[in-house]
């Protein structure tokens, strides 16, 4: 943890923890100066012929050494406020773009629920250490050893007792520690489990209400709570031993150096019992410094644990690999833009003992329309993907524009391809932010925004907003309907004017009429695009330069949708679970 803590500190931080030292040394060296006045003023007052200006004047100077030492700490605090804050910033940016940067193998490796658990409360746990604990961690150390320093020699039965007094909190503490650490650990994965019940719960809330599941969820989420619940409370009553533990040492440590005290002044002569009250009263300040010093650092290890635990599960974020990294790049000759083919290629997931796909091959050229069609588990969907490398194949290779798509860098690959996948996504925004997503901070190009628009048969409900393209997008697209959503992620794609379109089921939503209309625009204004299509509707594809047909990862069927209801009994089957034999006949 502290490791990954120093690493995401920039040299204005490391500067202003230099500064946190010299404000910690300061005020420990000012809280160490009231005892020695105490001594002053207790001698005085048991001397006499001392003048009251004396004892005042040392009284001043007690309190000027309170003021300074409380200045100095407002001083630390403010710094280490903002490291704590610079740092948990630094890391939440680097853990977000870490997850930009994964592949579907990574990302589901992990979990969504577990990664955002893992960017909001784990980054939390280690800002509050930071931020409590970086102060206790200098300060205990110097506080304890110049304490120590300060009464080294003045009694070997108070020394002994302040001690005793150190070696029972060390080790009620480690013992606490012990129980509560396992603990900690699983609070955070059952952290991950009550936001992935939420997530779930939220997200298929239309679902939830259509069945009635409410008692179902509620059940579930009680579960999932109490679990969190019970290990919190249980990991909190061993935490709630502490306090009890530290004000009975407190208490009983000042008590044992008067009752030790009050036996050496017993025993003294007339002379030294006014050195020994006076060394006992400074003894008694500095031993409850020293206690104090450990209860810095028991402070500290009260946080550490959860902090570790957190700081563990974010380092196994930013440490993993993604499995798909950059290629060299490429440079692409105009005659080869658009081409894709497939050699020989297989594929299966990660940790998965069965191929989805099998020795597939197929070629297309610049402009051609390549559709895709088989039973649901077919493959369709994973074979698609695998060409914006979302995936990477176990064998064979993957060529767009003459290159392995291995070679390219990812970000020129897909700025090549525009995707619309199977679940329509539109983000928080508006309409303008959503289609010309890729822009960045540019400022969208809305001539090619609204020709989107236009082919995707969009025009008509979003001229009827409020606002038209500027129109509000609530998160998810709540705000519109599934149609719509679909047919502006169909314009996100187009606008990129991209030399390859993927549309991963991308028409299912659309009625029959509004899928004519966006293939004939298709068709008319990106005639030199080559356009990958899945589709379960016959009616979709039929008109495509080459339907492949899919049956359990394998090509059973490859050609014109005339000759494959002829040869392909898969096909066949598919086209007639739709159309009757005379409709079919009339498609022709």
């Amino acid at each position: 943890m502290f490791k990954l803590i120093m690493k995401n500190l920039n040299k204005k931080q490391y500067l202003a923890i230099f500064f946190i030292l010299f404000f910690i040394v300061i005020q420990v060296f000012l809280e160490l100066k009231i005892p020695d006045y105490m001594r002053e003023i207790t001698t005085m007052l048991m001397t006499e012929g001392n003048m009251i200006g004396s004892i005042l004047l040392s009284g001043g100077k007690m309190l000027a050494c309170a003021i300074v030492s409380a200045l100095s700490a407002v001083a630390t605090g403010y710094l280490i406020a903002r490291i704590s804050a610079g740092f948990s910033q630094k890391v939440r940016s680097r853990l977000f773009s870490k997850v930009q940067s994964f592949s579907m193998n990574e990302i589901k490796g992990f979990s969504t629920a577990s990664l955002i658990t893992r960017t909001t409360n784990d980054i939390n746990q280690m800002q509050m250490f930071v931020s409590m604990g970086m102060s206790a961690l200098i300060k205990a150390p110097i506080m304890a050893i110049w304490a120590i320093i300060k009464i080294s020699g003045k009694s070997y039965q108070w020394s002994t007792a302040t001690a005793i007094a150190v070696v029972v909190l060390v080790i009620g503490v480690l013992l606490i520690m012990l129980s509560v650490i396992p603990r900690f650990k699983k609070m955070q994965t059952l952290t991950d489990n009550v936001n992935r019940i939420t997530r779930e719960n939220l997200t298929g809330l239309r679902v939830v209400k259509a069945y009635n599941a409410e008692e179902y969820q509620q059940n579930k989420f009680e579960h999932a709570n109490a679990e969190l619940t019970n290990t919190n409370l249980t990991a909190h009553r061993y935490l709630a031993m502490i306090n009890p533990m530290i004000t009975a040492i407190m208490n009983f440590l000042p008590l044992s150096i008067y009752w030790i005290g009050a036996y050496l002044i017993n025993s003294a002569s007339a002379v030294d019992k006014l050195v020994i009250f006076s060394d006992m009263v400074v003894f008694s300040s500095y031993a409850v410094q020293i206690v104090m010093s450990f209860m810095l650092l028991v402070m500290v290890f009260i946080m550490l644990p959860r902090a570790s635990v957190s700081a563990k599960r974010v380092n196994e974020v930013l440490n993993a690999q993604s499995s798909i990294q950059d290629g060299e790049g490429v440079t692409v000759a105009d005659e080869d833009k658009g081409k894709i083919a497939f050699k020989n290629v297989s594929f299966k997931y990660q940790d998965a003992d069965e191929y989805v796909l099998e020795d597939i091959n197929f070629e297309c050229k610049k402009g051609d329309v390549i559709a895709f069609i088989g039973s649901t588990g077919s493959g369709k969907s994973t074979l698609i993907n695998l060409v914006p490398r979302f995936y990477d194949v176990t064998e064979g290779e993957v060529l767009v524009d003459g290159h392995n798509v291995k070679d390219y860098e990812l970000s020129d690959l897909r700025k090549r391809i525009g995707y619309v996948s199977q679940r329509a996504v539109l983000f928080t925004g508006s309409v303008l932010s959503n289609v010309a997503m890729e822009g960045g901070e540019e400022k969208p190009d809305e001539t090619e925004v609204n020709k989107a628009i236009d082919v995707s048969q969009s025009s008509e409900f979003v001229h009827k907003m409020d606002q038209g393209i500027n129109s509000h997008i609530s998160q998810g697209g709540k705000n519109v309907s599934g149609g719509q959503k679909q047919r502006l992620s169909i314009a996100r794609a187009i606008a990129k004017n991209p030399e390859i379109l993927i549309f991963d089921d991308s028409f299912s939503a659309l009625d029959y009429r509004t899928d004519k209309a966006v293939r004939s625009a298709l068709n008319k204004e990106f005639k030199n695009t080559t356009i990958l299509i899945v589709a379960q509707r016959i009616g979709t594809i039929k008109d495509a330069d080459e339907i492949i047909v899919l049956d359990e990862g394998k090509v059973v069927g490859k050609g014109k949708h005339e000759a494959l209801l002829k040869n392909c009994s898969v096909y066949k089957e598919i086209a007639l679970s739709q159309l009757s034999e005379e409709e079919l006949k009339d498609a022709r």
